[in-house]
């Protein structure tokens, strides 16, 4: 290494979500709360998801902190990054319940847990502590996958098999759906869910209403990268085409965000592709822009 050249000013920046200095970013007075998981056990496919929380904050230093479509600074209300959570080898629903009592505490103190994956078995934990402390709860899941196998690999948390786990947690909405077995569809149809296909969304201009139709007031979103199409997220394990564009899940995202009180979400599945980091920026940025919607929602119903 070139000792005499400059370094990336990103190293001078705070290593946590979007680089905020303390002002900004202290855990007591920040209203979101970042939460990294790093945990990676049932992949079958493409490995490397352990490595999407860091990936996704080291990139978040380059985005504007102006959002330009809401024309506000949303970082002011505060955003805390936690430390990676240290995963347990024991297990995927060891792992599972030792993030639910993590993000129970911080749920119970009124934060907006936000947390990054990892592979998506993460998001059980947090859905069972957000359900337990709002009722009439659903979740919006946005993913190329259905997850609704009830076990996989014999494992029943496999990431395969995390929308099935929620099921029993929660009703959900599953938006981008555009893989799923036999066993999965037969699931469908025995319980009823409401799956929005990708290929059916290009054909119908009133989706997003019918989604918000089937959604209770809270909810949480669970958000698989690999739901946006391999053209612009193509660092995921498990990469469906035909998925969901850059503007098609904004409109999705702000019009949830207008009409209902998003408690929390995810982000999961990034799979990191070394050298290539605008997928790495395209998740921070999507993250940013939901916490952006949240808080622009809330400043309206306050006037």
């Amino acid at each position: 290494m070139d000792k005499t050249a400059p370094m990336d000013p990103v190293d001078f920046r705070p290593h946590n979500f979007l680089g905020l200095p303390q002002k900004f970013s202290e855990f007591e007075s920040s209203e979101f709360v970042i939460l990294p998981v790093p945990y990676e056990q049932t992949t079958t496919f493409k490995t490397g998801t352990k490595e999407g929380p860091q990936a996704i904050i080291h990139a978040s230093k380059e985005v504007e902190t102006f959002d330009e479509e809401l024309k506000l600074e949303t970082f002011k209300v505060g955003i805390h990054t936690l430390e990676e959570m240290e995963v347990t080898m024991m297990g995927p629903e060891k792992m599972v319940e030792k993030i639910y009592k993590i993000a129970k505490e911080l749920v119970d103190m009124n934060k907006r847990v936000v947390l990054l994956g990892g592979e998506h078995t993460v998001s059980i934990g947090l859905v069972k502590a957000e359900s337990e402390k709002y009722e009439n709860l659903s979740v919006l899941q946005l993913d190329a996958h259905a997850d609704l196998r009830d076990s996989y690999q014999e494992s029943k948390y496999s990431h395969a098999c995390v929308m099935r786990r929620i099921e029993e947690i929660a009703p959900f909405v599953g938006v981008g759906i555009r893989n799923l077995s036999l066993e999965e569809h037969e699931f469908v149809q025995q319980k009823k869910i409401d799956l929005f296909f990708a290929k059916d969304l290009v054909k119908d201009d009133g989706w997003i209403d019918q989604v918000l139709n089937k959604l209770s007031e809270n909810v949480y979103l669970t958000i698989d990268l690999d739901f946006l199409d391999p053209s612009i997220m193509p660092s995921v394990g498990t990469p469906e085409p035909g998925g969901l564009l850059w503007y098609q899940a904004l409109d999705l995202l702000k019009k949830v965000a207008d009409n209902k009180n998003i408690v929390g979400f995810d982000c999961v599945e990034l799979c990191p592709i070394p050298g290539l980091v605008a997928p790495d920026f395209l998740a921070a940025r999507l993250i940013y822009k939901i916490i952006g919607y949240i808080v622009y929602k809330e400043r309206k119903t306050r006037r």
